[in-house]
């Protein structure tokens, strides 16, 4: 019998409001550079550090739902929706280790920018210890050279995905990707403008927008 490890499998927070392209092709990106077996999309409810999209957290995640449909190696997490309250990350990622165990590999994926304001995160020394971070690069972003964070980034980083699969949690791994310049903020002016979102986002998402009158 095989005694191999499983894949690590991985979770992206985000308000998806709407979800489009460039979370997308972020997220398939991330599954093959880091050899995962599924990464989940997981939409916030209620977002801690900003205020409450006028648009439904039951439409965001319906929206994510459709984006997904046909590719196994994403999906939608819906956890936060049923938790009420504000949707701290920390209580997803204690959920989300009580479900898999104590030894299989679970990331969360973070943007540059989510990483340089996470000391204002709630409970944020703790989230190494239900999961390893992947933060997302992009060309010309720079990790901070001093400060809390820079000296929190240089005691847990590692080199290499190889290395979040060797152990549960307790890692932060900095992968860069390619810059897909596409915002929830450009297409939601566009939908308010009347004007055209197409190729921004799944034409399912776009229909599912449409037909529920959001955005407007």
């Amino acid at each position: 019998m095989s005694s191999a490890r499983p894949a690590p499998l991985a979770v992206f927070g985000g308000t998806f409001n709407p979800v489009h392209y460039g979370h997308l092709r972020s997220a398939l990106e991330l599954v093959e550079k880091l050899g995962l077996e599924q990464l989940r999309l997981m939409p916030s409810a209620v977002p801690p550090h900003r205020d409450e999209p006028e648009c439904s957290a039951a439409h965001r995640a319906a929206m994510v739902e459709l984006a997904v449909e046909g590719e196994p190696r994403l999906a939608c997490d819906p956890r936060e929706l049923h938790r009420p309250g504000t949707s701290y990350t920390i209580d997803s990622l204690a959920e989300l280790r009580a479900e898999l165990g104590g030894s299989r590999s679970l990331c969360m994926v973070l943007g540059g920018d989510a990483v340089l304001g996470i000391t204002g995160w709630h409970r944020w020394e703790e989230l190494l210890d239900f999961a390893h971070i992947v933060i997302i690069a992009r060309p010309g972003w720079s990790l901070p050279g001093s400060g809390e964070v820079a000296d929190w980034l240089d005691a847990h980083r590692v080199r290499g995905a190889a290395a979040l699969a060797e152990r549960p949690a307790g890692g932060i791994l900095v992968e860069e990707l390619r810059p897909l310049d596409i915002s929830s903020t450009e297409i939601r002016d566009l939908l308010a403008e009347h004007r055209s979102a197409r190729y921004l986002l799944p034409q399912t998402v776009l229909d599912y927008i449409h037909l529920n009158k959001l955005y407007r």
